[in-house]
């Protein structure tokens, strides 16, 4: 499959300067010979989504080649990444299930989180579609017609952010009995999918993965997220956490905050902007806006002692 990006826009390459968010003085050169940075090794927990897209290949290298150092990518669910960042085994966590990150900073693991990118949930599934979903714009009415109809569902089952949220819409749905027809798979997104148009019916998959895979698979989107004018039920937003050095002493924070600011500045948003499979844009860039989002930075219900 050719995975590739378009040109970059003007003004912005590999010359851009990348935002260290504080973790170097402004006098000093960010480059291969720095004495805090180079030859340090950099553990990001992330999701299985953002290697199944192949996007933190594309990500990381420019960074790596900046600064000297290595991003060890460890990929796994949501719940299983935040989980490795709670024990001090990574630096910095890249996840997509808000209500587990504010989880995460509230519990005092998390520090300087940051909106990302965003994509989408999609329902996808065969083209006989035997629960009659296709092209409907109702995702709790679509998840009811599955379960009627004892249609194979095949879950994450992985406590991943995509599991989270499916098991949001089956709440939100009111199915609370689940039969044969429902399979935990406890895998990643891409072997899901893949089961799925070997031995499935349907699947709640992100958008970006199922997209990398679309030569691969013989699948349908039956009911579309908002990027394609589907329910904001839908929406993915994935964010980034350094893990708290007041926690975990001997974590690599100066090189998670470098990280973070370069995800969430002109170059990294470029590339996620701009990073394509089959000429289809996996992700979204929604770090930089005009208007000052500070709940990006605290957890959404947060509220100071009194």
């Amino acid at each position: 499959m050719a995975i590739h990006r378009r040109k970059m826009l003007a003004g912005v390459g590999g010359s851009a300067t990348i935002g260290l968010a504080g973790c170097l003085s402004s006098d000093e050169d960010a480059g291969d010979d720095d004495p805090e940075i180079s030859g340090e090794t950099l553990t990001l927990t992330t999701t299985t989504s953002t290697y199944d897209t192949g996007l933190l290949d594309e990500l990381n290298a420019p960074f790596e080649d900046r600064y000297g150092v290595t991003v060890d990518t460890v990929f796994q669910g949501t719940g299983a990444a935040l989980e490795t960042g709670r024990s001090g085994d990574s630096d910095v966590v890249m996840v997509h299930a808000r209500s587990l990150e504010d989880e995460f900073m509230e519990d005092g693991y998390g520090v300087n989180r940051r909106d990302l990118m965003f994509n989408d949930f999609v329902v996808v599934g065969t083209s006989d579609d035997p629960a009659g979903i296709g092209g409907g714009d109702d995702v709790e009415e679509a998840f009811v017609a599955i379960a009627e109809e004892g249609a194979t569902f095949v879950s994450r089952g992985d406590e991943s952010g995509t599991h989270t949220k499916e098991l949001e819409l089956w709440e939100a749905a009111g199915v609370d009995e689940f039969g044969e027809w429902y399979r935990e798979a406890g895998q990643g997104m891409g072997e899901v999918i893949t089961q799925v148009d070997q031995t499935g019916d349907y699947t709640l998959a992100d958008r970006g993965t199922v997209l990398s895979m679309q030569s691969e698979i013989d699948l349908e989107i039956h009911v579309e997220g908002p990027i394609e004018g589907g329910t904001e039920l839908l929406a993915n937003p994935y964010g980034i956490v350094a893990v708290n050095p007041g926690v975990h002493d001997d974590v690599e924070y100066d090189l998670a905050m470098a990280y973070i600011g370069y995800l969430t500045g002109p170059e990294g948003q470029e590339i996620i902007e701009e990073y394509t499979v089959e000429d289809e844009q996996l992700f979204f860039p929604e770090a930089i806006s005009e208007e000052p989002n500070f709940q990006q930075y605290v957890p959404e219900d947060w509220e100071p002692d009194d």
